[in-house]
């Protein structure tokens, strides 16, 4: 029985996706459940898997095309089972030309990361379609372990030697395509420089008092809780209560329409290996700080491995940044539009510091908080840094709401 394998069904803000890899090949036993396509949009990469036991027939849509939501992908037959083996002679993969690996019939997934690891794709055996490379050749590749430097003797010139006077002079240059969701993120930022009035404040905050507190409760927190007990939630859970003190902080803009939401969905900027993403806590005036705790650390992890939903990264209504993670000691983080306001934290630097007219070492942060002026005053975006500041350095006051 043959069976169409279709594209997933995308929402109403992903217009197509991209085939970035089949993982089996036409005439391939595959299992019920077993993945075989991604398809890459500019959010998120969706998984394609089988509706049954059977057999990949006939390949409609290879790597890099266009396709759009539910159109047909592949051919699949369902119970048939795959061809008896070739002899061997037949089945050894075609060799790979030293320039079709670098035009476009590279794979957008086997393209980034060759281009990432600075390999050459003509070293690399393909065992795709035609001898074509896929993301499982290079993967394979990386795991080798490098061949050993053949001895130099004083009759023979050193290799290296001769690699480097090769390289001298040369004006290497790489053209790889972006991702699409890199590509999205492009286009995101510079709507946002382009279409607001965006301003930043800055602040600092003492972290000693969290710091302290930490210390003092986080083997308690992680026995009973589960997880470990890190500084996104302390802010997270400022960020509520200051942007319950300062709606327009938590408002968007539609068209000449001032939208004030009266819940708090705080996205989380998340880095991974295709770019960054920001997927949503959503309802955090609900959560507790052992909840936002375990919900960031799902997020980093689905994130490493590319299994963020659409659905997770999808509305919001306010972004924190850390690039503190990264020792970022300032920045002006850029506004995720339609959203006002992102609050950016940085690395925590000791700093002499004068408290009542002492200077005493401390643990301080920078806070940035950049704004959409056409909607926030200076007041309003001055008091709100301010209020997260306040209710970090006096955690009590988080518990209290005061």
């Amino acid at each position: 029985m043959s069976i169409e394998i279709k594209a997933p069904v995308f929402p109403e803000s992903v217009a197509d996706g991209t085939v970035a890899t089949w993982h089996k090949k036409p005439g391939e036993a595959v299992a019920r459940d077993e993945l075989i396509v991604d398809i890459e949009t500019d959010k998120v990469v969706l998984e394609v898997v089988a509706p049954a036991d059977g057999i990949i027939g006939k390949v409609l849509k290879n790597e890099g095309d266009t396709v759009l939501s539910q159109e047909v992908l592949a051919l699949f037959e369902e119970g048939a089972k795959a061809a008896a083996s070739a002899p061997a002679a037949a089945v050894v993969p075609a060799a790979v030309p030293t320039g079709a690996a670098s035009d476009d019939a590279l794979s957008p997934a086997v393209r980034k990361l060759i281009a990432e690891n600075n390999l050459d794709p003509a070293k690399i055996t393909g065992t795709g379609k035609g001898g074509r490379l896929t993301k499982e050749d290079v993967e394979s590749h990386l795991k080798k372990p490098a061949a050993p430097a053949p001895a130099v003797t004083s009759a023979t010139p050193a290799p290296a030697a001769q690699a480097i006077a090769v390289a001298v002079g040369e004006r290497v240059e790489k053209r790889v395509p972006m991702t699409r969701l890199r590509a999205k993120v492009a286009e995101r930022l510079l709507e946002a420089k382009q279409t607001t009035a965006m301003l930043t404040t800055f602040n600092e905050v003492n972290m000693k008092p969290v710091m302290e507190l930490r210390k003092q409760y986080a083997e308690k927190f992680e026995k009973v809780h589960g997880v470990r007990l890190g500084f996104m939630s302390f802010f997270v859970k400022a960020a509520v209560e200051a942007l319950k003190r300062f709606p327009a902080v938590n408002a968007s803009i539609d068209g000449n329409d001032i939208v004030y939401h009266g819940f708090y969905d705080v996205g989380v900027a998340v880095s991974s290996d295709r770019g960054l993403v920001v997927p949503i806590l959503r309802n955090t005036e609900r959560m507790s700080l052992a909840e936002v705790e375990k919900t960031v650390g799902e997020f980093g992890k689905k994130a490493k491995d590319g299994k963020l939903t659409i659905e997770e990264m999808t509305g919001g209504t306010f972004t924190i940044s850390n690039g503190g993670v990264f020792g970022s000691l300032l920045s002006t983080p850029i506004l995720n539009p339609p959203q006002t306001a992102i609050l950016g934290m940085h690395k925590i630097q000791e700093r002499p510091m004068a408290v009542n007219g002492q200077v005493v070492i401390l643990p301080m942060m920078y806070l940035a908080l950049s704004y959409d002026h056409r909607l926030i005053d200076g007041k309003e975006a001055v008091s709100f840094l301010v209020a997260i500041k306040e209710l970090v350095e006096d955690p009590a006051r988080l518990l209290l709401e005061i």
